[in-house]
């Protein structure tokens, strides 16, 4: 379907406003939709268990996008007092409402970006 050009204006003075971008920026990447998607699929993922599931993230990255995950309220982070220190990783209901959308992506994807 073709928008007609009329209907077209701008309603971002930066890129940065587009709602889109603004997604890219925060949950877009190499690493975060991949972690995203093993938490939809596992549910409750350890840290070592996230990083041997994800070939070619240093355990500093796989840290950080779980830190910055975790500001976005994207997954939780739950600490067992044991030793050695357990740490559990899931997904929010934030973090849950992304599967219709990442699904539809990787359909997508699947389909178009062979």
């Amino acid at each position: 379907m073709k928008i007609p050009e009329k209907k077209i204006k701008k309603n971002y003075q930066q890129a940065t406003e587009c709602p889109i971008t603004l997604f890219m920026e925060h949950i877009g990447g190499k690493w975060k939709p991949v972690i995203i998607w093993l938490l939809l699929s596992k549910k409750i993922m350890r840290f070592n268990e996230l990083d041997k599931a994800i070939v070619g993230i240093s355990q500093k990255m796989l840290s950080q996008q779980l830190k910055d995950l975790e500001k976005l309220k994207i997954i939780t982070r739950k600490v067992y007092p044991v030793i050695p220190p357990k740490v559990e990783y899931s997904l929010t209901e934030k973090g849950m409402s992304l599967q219709e959308n990442l699904t539809k992506i990787m359909e997508w994807s699947t389909e178009n970006l062979k």
